[in-house]
């Protein structure tokens, strides 16, 4: 089957290489020049299927309103422009019912775990080296996190992840780099979970699509697809037709399905990152962080890229893509001082910030969209690093008529009708 994709974040390659493995004829649309330029460029880079949940929780609307007050918030509506974002909000409300979240975790995690087992297949196969190093902590800064904590900790067991909680001491044996003035008391560590960069993975794995006869088009973007039994997709170059349309374009989908009569309730939530060498030490270890780590106070992650240290988090509502809020990277930056200090050039630091395409409930859409030819890879939000092999291997087997090689119930688009 010819077979045309429209996007090339990592949702987009990971489905470009497992359709030209299977046998297709595949095209890539991206409109930047070349693949995660955008979303995926700097995200933290955690792979923790454990930790792969709907933001719509039970009990989270209330933490949200917590959070506002503070100035180191997790969770922040920007200006004017988060009050657009009501009718999505009420959405993400509704969705936090406890039966919801529980139908939409289960699907999530179905497809963490299938994820994790597809990208480490990969890694092996393809012996792909994108800065990869196992383990993953939570730290938990004092009592009120610890507490928080335990009811995650039943939710790990149930779902048979390899964790222990462990106590400061332990983590530190685990982390010598972490600061000793910094309160620790205690640590949640996923030996088998981990870190990896994931733009490096996007380049690495379309040399290896690319070689399986994929081609990518850069700097085209696409402005119109049609549905029918021969699908069409309209970009600068002119119209095309193929056998099957892929849509995994992110925040920016809406602008082609509408003219189909369809729509997604997708949500732009920014996320920020700050990315710094590691300082050297002659003759004795760097103080970064050996893997990854998740502050759970203020919702942070540290990870160790090969000789970098990325730092990362935040969730912003209703904030425009170059417009960055310097209270967002003063949490980043106290979070890796705090933990870390000294550690990074920060005079040589970069800083990112992206667009997570958020759906109200939580998992992504995956499947046939409805209209004839077009099918849908989207709205994977904080998650697309972790849920990306296994969405395209899903997408695969679906396109090509095959039984989807794990239970894909809660994950079509019919739920957001």
């Amino acid at each position: 089957m010819r077979t045309a994709i429209i996007g090339a974040g990592i949702v987009g390659v990971t489905t470009a290489y497992e359709l030209a493995a299977s046998g297709h004829e595949v095209t890539v649309f991206e409109r930047r020049g070349s693949v995660a330029s955008e979303t995926s460029f700097a995200n933290a880079g955690v792979v923790a299927p454990g930790y792969v949940t709907p933001w719509a929780a039970p009990g989270m609307p209330w933490k949200v309103l917590q959070h506002l007050l503070s100035a180191h918030a997790p969770v922040r509506l920007q200006g004017l422009g988060a009050w657009a974002q009501l009718p999505w909000i009420w959405r993400w409300w509704r969705a936090c019912r406890p039966a919801v979240y529980a139908a939409n975790r289960a699907a999530m995690q179905r497809l963490a775990r299938f994820s994790q087992d597809r990208l480490v297949a990969l890694s092996n196969t393809l012996q792909l080296d994108y800065e990869q190093h196992a383990g993953y902590m939570v730290l938990l800064r004092g009592e009120r996190e610890l507490a928080m904590a335990r009811g995650g900790l039943k939710l790990l067991a149930e779902l048979g992840v390899a964790f222990e909680l462990i106590d400061a001491a332990h983590a530190r044996a685990i982390e010598p780099g972490l600061n000793p003035e910094t309160a620790l008391r205690a640590a949640i560590h996923l030996p088998h979970d981990g870190v990896g960069n994931c733009r490096q993975f996007a380049h690495l794995l379309k040399a290896q699509a690319q070689g399986l006869g994929a081609r990518f088009v850069f700097d085209d973007a696409v402005q119109r697809v049609g549905a029918g039994t021969r699908p069409s997709v309209m970009s600068q170059a002119g119209e095309q037709h193929f056998d099957a349309v892929v849509l995994c374009s992110g925040v920016e989908s809406n602008l082609l399905l509408r003219p189909l009569g369809l729509a997604l309730p997708l949500l732009p939530v920014y996320g920020y990152s700050v990315t710094a060498p590691l300082r050297h030490h002659d003759g004795h270890p760097d103080p970064g962080p050996r893997s990854a780590l998740m502050d759970e106070k203020y919702k942070v992650a540290v990870s160790r890229l090969g000789r970098r240290v990325r730092v990362a988090g935040s969730a912003e509502i209703g904030g425009t893509p170059n417009t960055f809020n310097e209270a967002a990277l003063r949490t980043l930056y106290r979070v890796l001082d705090d933990w870390f200090p000294g550690a990074a050039v920060m005079a040589k630091a970069q800083r990112w910030k992206g667009a997570r395409p958020m759906l109200p409930d939580g998992p992504p859409v995956l499947g046939a969209s409805g209209a004839p030819g077009i099918w849908l890879n989207l709205g994977h939000g904080s998650s697309g690093w972790a849920l990306a092999c296994g969405c395209a291997r899903v997408l695969a087997e679906q396109i090509g008529g095959r039984a989807a090689p794990v239970d894909v119930d809660g994950l079509g688009i019919e739920r957001l009708k």
